[in-house]
């Protein structure tokens, strides 16, 4: 069994029919430095502490993780080969990457090879409209995936868990930004499932609570299956229905990569290919280092950069502030998020930066722009998420935190902000960037 990014044992089809269909089984997992390379400090330490955490459970079962470091296409066959296995399991992916490393694996071995999709509610292919394509639109896929049947997961057989030797796990640089493992992500839920959930619809957009299930990087490393996750939240209250719904987004992000690889660094809208972004290196440090003059994009900028993570609704708002008031290339803001963020996650980075720029999938249209004041003052009123890492803006009142050029000469003295000094003036005019961005979107589709 190859884990990838499945990394439990729990609810886990690749794992369950390998433990079900034979006496005995070996548990590798392979460091590959093509995926470790790029990935940002926060998504290494969560990876490494769930590994530890799928080597403790596999030792509690008597085995190991077998941990190898090097080219999957070279590896895998090779350990194959030495412990002599007669099948070969793991959960498929769908990023171009993942999907030509796999037929690179498959055509090495001899032995059998069995992949399904582990780590989605529904794998690719399930959820079409009639000419057997993805849906463009999510409310279309949405309905089409509530009404569609899971196929069943096996369960898990009894299996011995061998230990067949293999390297160490290297040493973490810090602590992962969520509980590793199956236990943690199970914490985690508990947590969401004992009060959050039943007022998700609410609280999920407010920047200073915690109306999240923080499930995320879970997700993505795969210590929580998402069906497990549908299958526990439920469909009972709208709140819940709610939240499972984030589930089919998921999916739908999938699905399309899958379906579009080229989705990785084109639009799925080829007219906006013809739009013309700025070139423009200080807009773009400016944006990374939280130095915008715009608070809520500069606290979100200057989260991520601390810890990984960033609210959703943040990230909606700093992705629409980089493409359309800095009118900077989208695909250079998914590659930052990608890096830092700790449940970076490519069909979903990719998928939610198309939507957000307005050049991907659903009905967005090109003239939608996030005005960062306004989301700001709707979401986080008081400004707790503001001040909370913009310290220097601090002791500014609850509506001059949110656009402190707008305040008084007196009342930055007293809250002692000094805008260009203290705290950088906006580097664009909002209403003014927002037309500029309908006007280069509009020549592109024109």
């Amino acid at each position: 069994m190859w884990f990838r990014r499945d990394l439990r044992l729990t609810d886990n089809p690749a794992w369950a029919e390998a433990t079900a269909t034979h006496a005995a089984v070996v548990a590798c997992y392979v460091l590959d430095d093509r995926l470790l390379s790029p990935a940002g400090p926060f998504r290494r330490r969560q990876l490494l502490a769930d590994l530890r955490a799928l080597d403790g459970s596999l030792r509690a079962a008597g085995g190991a993780l077998l941990v190898r470091r090097g080219p999957p296409t070279a590896v895998v066959p090779t350990e194959v080969a030495r412990v002599g296995a007669r099948r070969v399991y793991w959960n498929a992916d769908v990023t171009p990457y993942a999907t030509a490393r796999d037929a690179a694996v498959r055509r090495a071995l001899d032995p059998e090879v069995r992949a399904p999709f582990g780590h989605l509610v529904l794998p690719p292919g399930s959820v079409v409209t009639a000419g057997g394509r993805v849906h463009r639109v999510f409310g279309a896929f949405y309905r089409a995936w509530r009404n569609t049947p899971w196929d069943p997961w096996p369960e898990a057989g009894g299996a011995a868990v061998l230990d067949t030797g293999g390297e160490p796990l290297p040493p973490a640089d810090g602590d992962p930004p969520r509980a590793p493992g199956e236990a943690g992500a199970r914490r985690l839920l508990d947590r969401f499932l004992d009060g959050p959930v039943e007022s998700y619809r609410a609280d999920r957009d407010r920047l200073d609570g915690t109306g999240g299930s923080e499930l995320s990087a879970a997700l993505r490393f795969g210590t929580l299956s998402p069906r497990q996750l549908a299958r526990e939240v439920g469909d009972a209250t709208a709140d819940r229905e709610a939240f499972v719904r984030q589930l089919a987004w998921r999916d739908w992000f999938a699905h399309l990569l899958f379906e579009q690889p080229a989705l990785v660094g084109s639009s799925l809208r080829p007219e906006y290919g013809r739009i013309a972004w700025h070139d423009e290196p200080a807009g773009l440090a400016a944006w990374r280092e939280g130095r915008t003059g715009y608070p809520v994009v500069d606290a979100g900028m200057r989260q991520l950069a601390a810890t990984g993570t960033m609210h959703n609704r943040v990230r909606m708002v700093t992705a629409s502030f980089l493409v359309k008031d800095l009118l900077i290339d989208w695909r250079l803001g998914e590659r930052h998020f990608r890096r830092l963020l700790v449940d970076g996650d490519v069909p979903q980075n990719v998928g939610n930066w198309q939507w957000v720029a307005g050049t991907g999938p659903d009905a967005a249209p090109f003239f939608r722009v996030f005005n960062p004041v306004t989301q700001s003052r709707t979401h986080d009123p008081g400004g707790h998420y503001l001040r909370r890492w913009l310290p220097e803006l601090g002791l500014l009142d609850d509506d001059a935190v949110h656009a402190p050029w707008l305040a008084g000469p007196l009342e930055l003295a007293m809250a002692g902000v000094t805008l260009g000094e203290t705290y950088p003036l906006p580097i664009v005019d909002h209403a003014e960037a927002r037309v500029r961005a309908v006007e280069a979107y509009r020549a592109a589709r024109d």
